[in-house]
């Protein structure tokens, strides 16, 4: 059974900083692309950053400069590290694993405000 458990989620003043986590079981993790989707009210999914199995990474345009996403093969577990956040950053985060058809965690809020 597949199971991606995201941490890290919260509220944080705008300017501030968050690190998501997200551990993985039931899959051969260090073969996997791990990406961050997020989805704010109102709003569709959107990619947000993705680590591929080979070692490359991307993200969104929104979230270029500001947002990090790297991995741990050995803890099975891929974190994103998310600084100067604005408020536009909030919605619920999601871990995934193989894409969009692949394995989604629970998700995560993270709140940007004052």
């Amino acid at each position: 059974q597949v199971q991606l458990v995201e941490s890290g989620g919260g509220l944080v003043q705008p300017g501030g900083s968050l690190r998501l986590s997200c551990a993985a079981s039931g899959i051969t993790f260090s073969i996997y692309n791990m990406g961050w989707y997020r989805q704010a009210p109102g709003k569709q999914r959107e990619l947000v950053a993705v680590s591929r199995s080979g070692g490359t990474t991307n993200y969104g345009d929104s979230v270029k400069g500001r947002f990090s996403i790297s991995r741990d093969n050995a803890k099975n577990t891929v974190y994103m590290e998310m600084n100067s956040l604005k408020p536009d950053d909030t919605a619920v985060y999601y871990c995934n694993a193989g894409g969009v058809a692949g394995h989604w965690g629970q998700g995560t809020q993270v709140t940007v405000s004052s």
